[in-house]
């Protein structure tokens, strides 16, 4: 079993441990795109039209033999209504609330999924062709001591990824943030901010990185393929804490 060095928040080596056997595990490109893929398919909400929607208008058809067209209007009035060639009509097909998206993956298929995804933060050229940028002596997977989680500060977590030779990264995403296209800028998603580094804490508390453009902070026991996927696309830059490694290891045993 090969062992990993264990950084301290001040960048320097406190200690080694064993890496966990999940580390080991094969690439699987497909399990992981099918995983993100259900949950995100299973976030996705019903919507669709009232089924009285164009259709709440008093009409009556003449009938036959009038010398106009067949189509319904309204009550004392001329003004065709109800059909969806006529003004203020019902659509033709309108999307029904009836459709579910929900999608189902087997639990070894999600496990497999998951500790394939966890393999690949292990693996420096991965990390690198998703296109996070990280110093040439960083050695993954990269794991540091629980104080990460107590320091207080933004700036200063900030500080502790540079040390360990994550600052690139940040950067990245920090300039990268940008107004998205099209409407989603209407829709309460304005901005569009790339992913970055990937705190994997015990208890998933890290109130110094919620300030930080592109990091986000995750429980070991709540790990999922799209925390470590996004987009279904592997080797997102991932920093585990001690007693996270710890739990991985022993959840992926």
């Amino acid at each position: 079993m090969s062992k990993i060095t264990i950084h301290g928040t001040d960048g320097k080596s406190a200690g080694t441990t064993d890496l966990p056997a999940v580390f080991s595990t094969a690439f699987r490109p497909d399990l992981i795109r099918k995983a993100v893929n259900v949950a995100q398919a299973n976030r996705r909400q019903r919507y669709g039209a009232s089924p009285v929607a164009g259709e709440r208008a008093s009409v009556e058809w003449p009938g036959k033999g009038k010398g106009m067209a067949r189509t319904p209007r309204q009550k004392q009035a001329s003004a065709a209504r109800f059909v969806p060639n006529a003004f203020k009509g019902r659509r033709a097909h309108p999307p029904e609330s009836r459709h579910f998206w929900t999608e189902k993956m087997n639990v070894q298929e999600r496990r497999l999924a998951i500790a394939s995804a966890i393999a690949v933060t292990g693996k420096a050229e991965a990390v690198k062709a998703r296109g996070h940028k990280v110093d040439d002596k960083v050695a993954f997977p990269v794991v540091v001591t629980d104080d990460i989680g107590a320091v207080a500060a933004t700036s200063d977590l900030s500080e502790v990824f540079g040390k360990l030779g994550l600052g690139a990264d940040l950067e990245r995403a920090k300039l990268g943030t940008h107004v998205r296209a099209g409407m989603g800028k209407l829709r309460g998603r304005r901005y569009r901010t790339p992913r970055s580094v990937l705190l994997v804490t015990a208890d998933g508390k890290a109130p110094a990185a919620f300030n930080l453009a592109g990091v986000e902070v995750v429980a070991a026991r709540n790990l999922s393929a799209e925390d470590l996927a996004p987009g279904g696309d592997a080797g997102r830059l991932t920093v585990y804490t001690q007693g996270a490694l710890a739990h991985i290891k022993e959840a992926f045993a």
